[in-house]
């Protein structure tokens, strides 16, 4: 069955998103602020790069207006986690009164931001590893084939649906904040180093001194998870964060394409985040607090 789906963002992830769903069928909606990429992805829909390099484009609806976009029954959040807030604001005016606002974001703290506008029926949480690189305004190229994990709500039925018909590896969890710390600690071990070297993330297992402060920025958070009473999808953090770094070797994260480009990170709900819930728990967290500040320093 056809949907109509509400994104929020222009950015890899929404383009990504917006190609995929459009493809299957699926009538997409993008709410955005960003001129340059609501233009091209008006004039030309969302375009994805495929691995061979060939191009292809996708009908979108992209807009500003919420009047253009109100009564949305699904709504996927792919804003970067600085812009969580106003993306509530807006969801609040756009979204019906029985929808759903899911969030895909980094970090942590998405959900919160959210359910202060919208209510906790309205909101349900999510994480999804696959990779996308912005190449210009409307134009991602793909950078790998990841899982979209959504927490069990009976409301995520037909989004469910429409994600699988667009060919993403969903699945549904009964503790998805045990993913968004999972995915925190691999945020948290990879994004600021290679935000602060430029590098991409393989690069981090070729230098000895850069693993070994990667290494410390896992342990870190998984111990503040454990502070959290969150249990994590694996039970070797420097494990996790390697692996991670071997499989998208050639890739360069999000902050990193941010920091290039000189946009906000998102490094608050990342180590910041670490740093603050470790605060808390009076957990010490050096590498976090050192990275947190030096990213905010660029």
């Amino acid at each position: 069955m056809k949907q109509d789906i509400l994104l929020v963002g222009t950015g890899a992830l929404a383009t990504l998103f917006a190609a995929r769903l459009s493809e299957a069928g699926h009538s997409v909606h993008m709410l955005g602020t960003w001129k340059n990429g609501l233009k091209a992805l008006q004039q030309n829909g969302a375009r994805i790069l495929d691995a061979n390099g060939n191009e292809r484009a996708f009908k979108v609806h992209a807009t500003d207006d919420l009047r253009e976009v109100s009564g949305a029954k699904h709504a996927l959040v792919l804003v970067k986690s600085w812009q969580t807030e106003r993306a509530a604001r807006q969801l609040k005016e756009a979204l019906a009164g029985d929808g759903l606002a899911i969030t895909l974001q980094n970090g942590i703290g998405n959900k919160e931001t959210l359910t202060r506008d919208l209510g906790p029926d309205r909101v349900s949480l999510g994480t999804t590893t696959t990779g996308a690189t912005l190449i210009g305004p409307g134009l991602v190229k793909m950078g790998g084939e990841g899982i979209i994990s959504l927490e069990q709500n009976q409301a995520l039925g037909p989004l469910e649906a429409a994600l699988r018909s667009s060919n993403f590896n969903v699945q549904v969890v009964d503790d998805a904040q045990s993913l968004i710390w999972g995915k925190l600690v691999i945020n948290a071990a990879i994004n600021p180093l290679t935000a602060l070297l430029r590098i991409p993330n393989g690069e981090l297992l070729a230098r000895p001194r850069a693993r070994k402060v990667m290494s410390a920025l896992a342990r870190e958070t998984a111990d503040v998870a454990m502070a959290e009473h969150v249990h994590l999808p694996f039970s070797n953090p420097v494990s996790a964060a390697e692996d991670v770094a071997r499989k998208t070797a050639t890739n360069h994260s999000s902050m990193f394409q941010d920091v290039r480009r000189g946009a906000p990170t998102e490094i608050d709900a990342i180590c910041g985040a670490v740093t603050m819930r470790g605060e808390k728990h009076g957990i010490k967290t050096p590498y976090n607090r050192a990275c947190w500040q030096l990213v905010r320093a660029i």
